[in-house]
């Protein structure tokens, strides 16, 4: 249903170089960029995720309420992209772990720019 996200940024070369690193973590790689915009995926015929700058030409915000997730297949990844997250500059909104009893397993960060994300996957209980 959803083919990509995109998120706002105000420092787009910085930000490019900020996911370019942390989401090789899940071997997601740039499969099209123009010069306002950057999209990446493990797989072109699957969801992206995008950065851009905005096309109003307004300073990028962040939504209250949105977040986006990222889906990988292991705890061990969540703890992985949790922290280069954060050696690459973004804050911690939350560290790994289980949240409830249904399996869900997740880290949460704010980004360069403070749009807020976190990396899940789900694990047997």
């Amino acid at each position: 249903m959803i083919g990509y996200v995109m998120v706002g940024t105000n420092d787009f070369a910085k930000a490019a170089t900020f996911y370019d690193a942390l989401l090789a973590e899940m071997g997601a790689k740039r499969f099209m960029e123009e010069e306002s915009f950057i999209a990446w995926a493990n797989n072109p015929e699957q969801a992206g995720f995008c950065i851009t700058k905005p096309f109003d030409k307004k300073a990028a915000t962040v939504g209250n309420g949105v977040m986006v997730a990222l889906v990988v297949d292991s705890s061990a990844l969540v703890d992985k992209m949790h922290a280069k997250a954060l050696a690459l500059g973004a804050k911690d909104e939350g560290a790994p772990g289980p949240r409830g009893d249904s399996g869900f397993y997740a880290g949460y960060f704010r980004d360069l720019d403070g749009n807020k994300l976190n990396i899940f996957c789900m694990i047997n209980k």
